[in-house]
């Protein structure tokens, strides 16, 4: 068993914190509070360089392996979301039909939320059938930042009120 390790970057929109090991990235969150920058281990390296990119506007997609640990359910609809392209967006109703079941749209909705690897695997490019943004782990300034970085919603107020 290889052993986990973590990195932290510092991003526009709050730190992230990334767990991996030789096996693949197994997490990607967004903290609410700020970390000292640390040595980042050697098989993070690639991952926080790539984060760099994305967030710097050079980077689109990434290529990374990761270590994902879900039910197959969830799996189906992380592998999903990474089909998704950049500055583009669907409906929980569409990645549902993605996925073979159009009425399991809630649970759809359920496995997005539990994605362990936010910005890599693209769950903010999920939005309400309505347009509108609906949840987001790392909430919604966060996904409303993302999908305007990658210019997704430049041109429209996704929002019926202010955030």
């Amino acid at each position: 068993m290889n052993p986990m390790h973590r990195a932290f970057l510092k991003t526009p929109i709050g730190h992230l914190e990334v767990t991996g090991s030789e096996n693949g990235i197994r997490t990607l969150y967004f903290l609410d509070f700020r970390v000292k920058p640390q040595h980042v281990p050697a098989c993070l390296r690639t991952c926080i360089t790539q984060l760099e990119e994305y967030f710097h506007g050079t980077r689109q997609s990434f290529e990374l392996k990761l270590d994902l640990q879900g039910s197959p359910f969830q799996l189906s609809v992380w592998n999903e979301l990474v089909k998704i392209p950049y500055g583009s967006t669907i409906s929980y109703l569409e990645l549902a039909q993605k996925t073979g079941n159009i009425k399991a749209f809630r649970a759809v909705g359920g496995a997005n939320g539990h994605n362990p690897v936010s910005v890599i695997v693209p769950c903010h490019r999920v939005i309400g059938s309505n347009g509108r943004l609906v949840g987001y782990r790392g909430g919604l300034k966060r996904k409303k930042w993302l999908l305007e970085h990658e210019h997704a919603f430049s041109q429209r107020d996704l929002f019926y009120g202010k955030l």
